[in-house]
């Protein structure tokens, strides 16, 4: 169950909320519909509900407000607009993906596929999603986590009336299982052949809170569909006898050969035709446009004695059921509303200037308002009337618009969502293409040492491609992310979470490592092949290469993860990855290259020295501080610390925030 209670948004400077005061249930096992026109504050209720905007009240969902759910995936699915994934990506890929983040098992992936009916574009991208398709997507990932409540902006908004059809089906069968249902709509006869509860918003307030079939008793006009080849003719002589009869009936002559009357009935309207030798096609009872024509008890409003064309008198509207407990904390207190009651002179409460004692001013505000006699000559003093105490309105409780949280699975989720697209692969597959031409090509000069020729680093470049493309990895890995935000579409960004930061990294860390190895092996294959077995031999310091060779790509990757994160922008990780030679290392250089007093040689002698290292790792640490003492090994290492530091505080500030 839903339980909405006083939900207003922010005003901002001297405008009026959009939506103000707004309360309603939506019972479980049911279907509520929140109608109204375009601009009277649907979406912004929803929102309000979801915490995704600033504002006051609360809405529980099963007795919980949203930020109290441990999970809030498991208890609420959400459709607020088009599926937010990567074009590229397939509609089973993306669900598996999404799985990862909920923390349910792959296959739920498969089973909300047939639930949406469909299975049959599981490896369609994307990108070539009708909009049926879409909006049937949107609900699988809302599904994927099997919540108890669907809150749903406009789902059918652009849909035939097949998909339509379709949509509201699954609808009726999630609420049918048990659970809760909630959708906006703004086409009254939507609502009520589909809901089971409608809750009618006008200008930000609840005007009506009723249920489906009272709605479309009280709330549309029925009337009679009727086509004929003599639409002209059958629609004087319906006007003939409704005037000798002195009822009141409404004859619009639709496009074409259509009638639309209101006021009367298929059996009236056929003997009509009947009488008068006229052909009929289509004789239909429908619902119609909003506007009451009829009154509380059901009957039509048609008082003998209408001059002709004149319409009835509209039907009262239904007064706004209002469901708000006595406390945010309290819900099953009972709620007596009472009408607000004008209070005029100096006891009014709204006069925020009201007469003091001495003289005018603001009032300090009293514990009570009284309402005494008054003492002098011209009134003589009489017994105080009792006082009239004037509870203060307690305001409902500020909405905040809380983080999402981090994915459950962080590290099976950055798998599938870097081997869900085939940037990856071509990215890795260019890295090796130009890194085996560039060998084959410096090889060929024979200027370029051993080192520099396996891993196909000219002097010309400032890094090898290996590194920029475990670079550009590295960027995407963030910047798809705000690109398309899978994780968190309804709030715009994503969570920088340090789950989910650990997780890139490692996954980056893993990518650039295979792309080192695979682009170092490869080239001394292809060296060997063309030139012989000499030149593409390994050197006998190759153990300190690698190890500076894995920790150049690994840096790069990191740095770009780093720097998409901090500023949301895959560009921005790639330019951070191609600054550390371009700017970095130049001033590194000239900061190691300038006049010192003493320097750290033999700081790997002197830390054997101090400690007695096992199984010969000190080697390892001699490579380790070779490769940071290397222009390119402090440039990244300096690029890496001060992009963690940025990346940290940006975290810190979004929390406090």
């Amino acid at each position: 169950m839903i339980q909405a209670i006083g939900l207003t948004s922010t005003s901002r400077k001297e405008t009026l909320p959009t939506v103000a005061d707004v309360s309603f249930d939506a019972p479980t096992g049911r279907i509520t519909a929140l109608l109204g026109p375009r601009g009277a504050g649907k979406s912004t209720v929803l929102r309000l509900m979801l915490e995704l905007q600033p504002g006051r009240g609360t809405a529980h969902f099963r007795g919980r407000p949203l930020h109290r759910i441990p999970h809030p995936a498991r208890e609420v699915g959400v459709v607020l607009g088009e599926v937010p994934g990567h074009p590229a990506r397939t509609v089973r890929g993306h669900l598996r993906m999404l799985c990862a983040a909920a923390g349910v098992p792959g296959g739920r992936a498969d089973d909300v596929l047939e639930v949406t009916d469909l299975d049959r574009v599981g490896d369609t991208r994307l990108g070539c999603l009708s909009r049926g398709m879409d909006r049937r997507l949107a609900l699988a990932c809302a599904l994927l986590a099997d919540p108890h409540t669907l809150v749903l902006d406009a789902p059918t908004d652009g849909l035939s009336t097949p998909e339509r059809s379709r949509l509201h089906h699954l609808l009726r069968s999630h609420a049918g299982l048990g659970g809760t249902v909630l959708f906006s709509t703004d086409d009254a006869k939507e609502a009520a052949r589909t809901a089971d509860r409608v809750v009618t918003l006008e200008a930000g307030r609840v005007i009506a809170d009723q249920e489906a079939v009272d709605f479309a008793r009280t709330r549309l006009r029925p009337r009679v569909a009727v086509r004929s080849p003599h639409a002209v003719r059958l629609a004087r002589f319906i006007t003939q006898e409704a005037r000798a009869a002195r009822q009141s009936v409404e004859v619009v002559n639709e496009a074409g050969n259509r009638l639309s009357v209101y006021g009367s009935s298929c059996a009236e309207i056929g003997e009509l035709a009947y009488r008068h030798g006229i052909l009929v096609h289509q004789l239909a009872d429908e619902t119609g446009d909003t506007g009451p024509l009829v009154g509380g008890d059901g009957d039509r409003v048609a008082a003998e004695g209408d001059p002709p064309g004149r319409k009835p008198p509209p039907a009262p509207r239904s007064p706004a059921r209002l469901s708000a407990p006595a406390s945010p904390t309290d819900l099953t207190a009972p709620v007596t509303q009472v009408a607000p009651t004008t209070l005029t002179g100096p006891t009014s409460p709204m006069d925020p200037e009201e007469a003091a004692p001495g003289g005018t001013g603001p009032l300090a505000a009293p514990a009570a308002v009284r309402t005494a006699g008054l003492d002098d000559a011209a009134h003589p003093p009489r017994t105080a009337a009792p006082s009239t105490v004037v509870e203060p309105r307690v305001l409902p409780p500020a909405i905040t618009v809380r983080p999402v949280g981090s994915p459950l699975r962080p590290v099976r989720y950055e798998l599938r969502r870097a081997t869900g697209i085939a940037i990856g692969y071509v990215t890795c597959a260019t890295a090796l293409v130009i890194s085996a031409v560039l060998a084959v090509f410096l090889a060929r000069t024979g200027h370029e040492p051993p080192a520099r020729l396996l891993a196909a680093w000219p002097e010309q470049l400032p890094l090898p491609p290996a590194a920029l493309g475990a670079g550009l990895l590295g960027a995407l890995a963030f910047g798809d992310e705000f690109r398309h935000p899978a994780l968190a579409a309804d709030r715009g960004t994503v969570p920088r979470r340090l789950g989910l930061l650990g997780a890139k990294l490692t996954v980056a860390a893993a990518t650039a490592l295979l792309l080192a190895v695979v682009t170092v092996g490869c080239d001394a294959l292809l060296l060997g092949l063309v030139y012989g077995g000499e030149v593409g031999a390994l050197p006998s310091s190759w153990p300190v290469l690698a190890a500076s060779w894995i920790g150049l790509v690994t840096g790069c990757s990191w740095a770009g993860v780093l720097a998409a994160g901090t500023f949301k922008s895959t560009a921005a990780g790639l330019a951070a990855v191609l600054a550390v030679p371009v700017l970095v290392v130049p001033g590194v250089q000239k900061v190691l290259s300038g006049p010192s007093v003493r320097t750290a040689a033999g700081l790997p002698a002197r830390l054997q020295e101090f400690t007695m290292w096992p199984f010969g790792t000190e080697k390892f640490l001699v490579a380790g501080l070779r490769m940071i003492t290397q222009p390119v090994g402090s440039a990244l290492t300096l690029s890496l610390a001060a992009l963690l530091c940025a990346y940290l505080l940006t975290v810190s500030r979004s929390r406090v925030r």
